[in-house]
């Protein structure tokens, strides 16, 4: 096993007066809300892409992070070591998954079998490495946007050629995730969109979307993989318009090409404020229309117009996104993956613990928070009060499907107006959450 991070024992849950910032001071694996323990509701996941490759870079000078086990070089060698430094590091957080994109793990060759065979050879250490730690994959995906090639998309191209290397990369990530016996597999759409209409023809890229997706369906069942499938909302990034901008256009496409009883929405909080949109709101959507899979946790900066893939420290949002969760009944498949990566000014490898306790200590306080705001029942009984008038009379005739446009004209020329409205109390609502934190 490898000792890149020799300086940090196994990560330990120490209580909410704990001084030690190398210790849980909320996320007990083994304490049970709501009948489940914690580790089951959360199902946290390490992004190996942010984790174990992001370097610090931005678009204003190169990377900052010091990662002593990196060797300089692009190979498979230096990819194999990195994946066993990544399970020591995921080992010792006590993370039960991870994530990856195919180009994270093991680097492109210069043709396309080059790049198979790469990716077999660093899957194998994957494997090894899942078995010794019991670390499962929660999802596996393939970059099909750095590459130039991929300059107008990879599925939406408007080059067939662009359109076949994207379906044989799929293809063989699909059965290197199936290999490790991950549990679902993601859309992710990096430049699935479009940046001016006058040279785009949206019918035929969305159309080919979908067909895409039909033959990662249809692949998936000829070899044999049962994973969920999911499609990611990504508005802004990096194209001017995404076709999956948001939950609603992603349920909305799927349900249009057939592909509702295949796909799930894995929502990133970060992507959520970047269409406009809360992150509360793109889980309720996704829920309230059974579409509600896994979830990217982080969130972005408002000051800011990026995917800033902070990792999450508010325990308002962790609070709401729990209030979701436990409604509907919590993750069935997919979970908690960690798309966040630590500052540019975060360089040492330390900073990766405490980007990650700090984020899973934040879920696990949001979760206390939200079952405890359940328990009480005041907000509950609250909303079902306001809308009481559809309890009964005409309110309940409606919604069994009694009354017409014409019926409801005569229900109220009889009665001759509304019954008065009541005040919708929102300020009250707001104050009642605070007094939970």
């Amino acid at each position: 096993m490898s000792a890149a991070f020799a300086d940090v024992s196994k990560i330990k849950f120490e209580g909410p007066q704990s001084k030690n910032p190398l210790a849980f001071r909320h996320y007990n694996p083994e304490e049970k809300i709501e009948g489940k323990s914690m580790r089951d509701h959360f199902r946290f996941s390490v992004a190996y892409w942010h984790t174990f490759r992001g370097n610090g870079g931005d678009p204003f000078g190169p990377g900052t992070m010091h990662r002593p086990w990196e060797s300089g070089t692009d190979d498979v060698a230096n990819a194999c070591n990195r994946a066993r430094v990544g399970f020591e590091f995921m080992e010792k957080l006590g993370a039960p998954y991870y994530c990856f994109h195919d180009r994270d793990v093991a680097p492109e060759g210069k043709t396309l079998s080059e790049s198979h065979k790469n990716l077999d050879a660093v899957a194998k250490v994957l494997k090894e490495e899942q078995q010794r730690t019991g670390i499962k994959l929660l999802w596996g995906t393939a970059n099909l946007f750095s590459n130039p090639r991929y300059m107008h998309g990879a599925a939406t191209s408007c080059n067939a050629d662009a359109f076949a290397y994207a379906a044989a990369q799929v293809k063989k990530a699909l059965e290197v995730t199936k290999e490790l016996g991950g549990e679902g597999y993601t859309f992710w759409g990096g430049r699935e969109g479009y940046q001016c209409l006058y040279n785009t023809d949206m019918k035929r890229e969305v159309d080919h979307l979908a067909k895409f997706m039909h033959m990662a369906v249809d692949y998936a069942k000829q070899i044999g993989f049962t994973g969920q499938f999911y499609f990611e909302p990504k508005p802004k990034e990096p194209t001017k318009h995404q076709y999956d901008y948001d939950t609603a256009a992603c349920v909305n496409f799927l349900r249009a090409n057939g592909l509702q009883d295949h796909i799930k929405m894995n929502i990133e909080a970060n992507h959520a404020t970047l269409a406009g949109h809360s992150m509360h709101h793109e889980l309720e959507y996704a829920a309230m229309q059974g579409f509600l899979g896994s979830i990217d946790a982080n969130y972005g900066d408002l000051m800011l117009g990026w995917d800033t893939d902070q990792f999450p420290t508010d325990v308002y949002l962790t609070t709401q996104i729990m209030l979701v969760l436990l409604k509907y009944g919590g993750f069935t498949t997919g979970g908690l993956n960690f798309d966040a990566k630590v500052r540019r000014e975060s360089f040492e490898p330390v900073d990766l613990f405490y980007a990650h306790i700090g984020g899973m200590d934040a879920f696990a306080h949001g979760l206390k928070i939200a079952a405890a705001i359940r328990a009480d029942g005041r907000l509950k009984k609250m909303v079902e009060e306001r809308y009481s008038s559809w309890d009964s009379g005409v309110g309940a005739e409606i919604e069994a499907g009694k009354h017409s446009f014409a019926s409801l004209e005569k229900y109220m020329l009889e009665k001759g107006e509304i019954t008065a409205n009541k005040s919708g109390r929102q300020e009250l609502f707001e104050n009642i959450v605070n007094t939970y934190f």
